[in-house]
């Protein structure tokens, strides 16, 4: 008789994936989400497999993020958040993201990328 796994068709909620992967994931797979909604220069794609993927995936989200005049510093680690500068400056998350529509004139709210 074959062992069944009991976790085979477990599948790891945002909210527990954000406990293991620190949160970087989900705020990399946002990214993505937001990038390719405002002028798809990414993928989108889920915090599962931005973790599991290599350097050129983050690569490719920073490469995102330049055209628009963001240099970003995508971490994979746990106790690091990405990090986003404008001009040298070290601005957040959301300023990153204010700056970008504000470049391409393609404003949005969140209901507009996060689906």
């Amino acid at each position: 008789m074959a062992k069944e796994d009991k976790f085979a068709d477990e599948v790891m909620s945002d909210d527990e994936l954000d406990g293991v992967a620190g949160g970087n994931c989900y705020e990399t797979a946002n990214d993505t989400r937001f990038l390719n909604s405002l002028n798809c220069s990414t993928d989108r794609y889920g915090a599962t497999r931005i973790y599991f993927t290599g350097k050129a995936k983050r690569e490719s989200i920073q490469g995102a993020w330049a055209k628009v005049g963001i240099d970003a510093k995508i971490h994979r680690n746990i106790d690091t958040g990405n990090e986003y500068y404008l001009n040298g400056q070290k601005i957040t998350q959301e300023e990153a993201r204010q700056h970008a529509m504000n470049v391409t004139e393609h404003h949005m709210s969140e209901s507009d990328w996060k689906w």
